[in-house]
């Protein structure tokens, strides 16, 4: 096992001095803990994999030219993401060289000046590389999706939920599902589970609401069921009870869906919905960006709260127990979600026997699951890239979760 960092000049944040000893901690357990199923093939292969991870870790705004660090002993908060990434992607580092693995990973600070992809697409080790990876922005997505079809290997978006205007790209894989994904499942489980109660749409006015309102029609058109007899309410920012009991049935449960990614207007929904609860039963569904949002608030009590989510941490597993009490004995804070999806996507790559044709369909990872499964165009039937469907539902109660679909 070896880790390339960026060539020969890597200089990480103090921040990353947790690394190892989170690494000397979980080591000891973690091949107990991994259940022998959670991958579909091993790796049996001579031949050392080589895989090229771009992480934003800003090492060019960070350092200055005498490789002094800038900030003293701040850290701006757009390094966490990349940070957090490149921790879990260490911790699988660590893991595979215990196990022997034969791949190397090649770490690359994406937003460093010498890493143009344009000039490392044509360096002869560049080329030797067996799978792309990276945490990006639409622009480095869509640059790293045309050079691993050049290159014909696969490239996975461990981040971003857009197809960044590829298509008929059959290496391109986005790991963190699509806005139309999540809006094709919403209506899908509702029409599984309440076809038959009152429903309501709920958006404000916005370019952003209607694309999303049009997913949900989309996919309304296509599913070939019976359609959802769903009453859409377009309302202001500021939004009175009032407005929403004309739309309500107290004899009745109803289905309110939030069609926004605003989480202020959500939020402001909920409230709502929870001060008249006793008179009006709801259920409200709301937008994987609902995921942060404290719902533990008194203001929300009353009222049954379920969103769409591309990962769930089973507080069952073992593995993530351990990560999250480190985290918060050591460090008095969470563990990051990009800490447990750098570390899940490089282990899972790193173990798997064909990148192209294991990392398809359904697989468990470390601390949850994925389902790839090809997106095709609608005019020419082609595949125009992979995605991965797997999304949970967390339903929350007072703030507590009661059940995860």
């Amino acid at each position: 096992m070896q880790s390339i960092t960026d060539r020969n000049s890597f200089k990480p944040f103090s921040f990353l001095t947790r690394k190892p000893s989170i690494s000397i901690l979980l080591l000891t357990l973690f091949v107990a803990l991994l259940p022998n199923k959670s991958f579909s093939q091993q790796d049996s292969s001579t031949v050392r994999k080589q895989i090229a991870i771009f992480i934003p870790l800003y090492l060019d705004s960070a350092y200055d030219a005498s490789g002094n660090y800038r900030f003293g002993k701040t850290m701006p908060a757009y390094f966490n993401q990349g940070l957090e990434v490149y921790e879990g992607v260490q911790l699988a580092i660590d893991s595979l060289t215990k196990e022997n693995v034969a791949v190397d990973i090649h770490i690359f600070d994406s937003r460093a000046s010498k890493n143009k992809l344009e000039i490392l697409a044509q360096d002869s080790n560049f080329q030797k590389m067996n799978l792309l990876i990276g945490h990006v922005n639409v622009n480095e997505a869509a640059s790293l999706a045309r050079t691993a079809a050049n290159m014909h290997i696969p490239f996975i978006n461990i981040n971003l939920p857009n197809d960044a205007g590829i298509t008929g790209n059959k290496d391109y894989i986005i790991l963190n599902p699509t806005l139309s994904s999540h809006a094709a499942s919403i209506y899908r489980h509702i029409q599984k589970n309440y076809a038959l109660s009152p429903i309501i749409y709920i958006r404000k006015k916005g370019v952003q609401e209607d694309r999303l309102k049009k997913y949900f029609t989309d996919f309304e058109k296509q599913s070939g069921s019976v359609p959802l007899k769903m009453k859409e309410m377009i309302l202001q920012d500021s939004v009175e009870t009032e407005q929403l009991k004309k739309w309500l049935d107290s004899s009745k449960n109803t289905i309110c869906i939030v069609g926004s990614l605003d989480p202020n207007f959500g939020a402001t929904i909920c409230r709502q919905l929870a001060s008249i609860s006793k008179t009006y039963k709801s259920s409200v569904f709301g937008m994987p960006t609902w995921d942060q949002m404290d719902f533990t608030k008194f203001v929300y009590k009353g009222i049954e709260i379920a969103y769409s989510s591309p990962t769930y941490i089973n507080p069952e597993n073992k593995l993530a127990s351990l990560l999250q009490n480190y985290y918060k004995n050591k460090f008095f804070s969470r563990t990051g979600d990009m800490v447990y999806k750098g570390f899940e996507i490089t282990y899972l790559a790193a173990h798997l026997a064909d990148f192209d044709k294991s990392l398809k369909g359904k697989n468990n990872t470390l601390f949850g699951e994925i389902d790839i499964q090809p997106v095709y165009n609608k005019q020419t039937g082609a595949i125009d890239y992979y995605e991965n469907k797997r999304l949970f539902f967390i339903k929350k109660l007072d703030g507590v979760v009661k059940a995860v679909y």
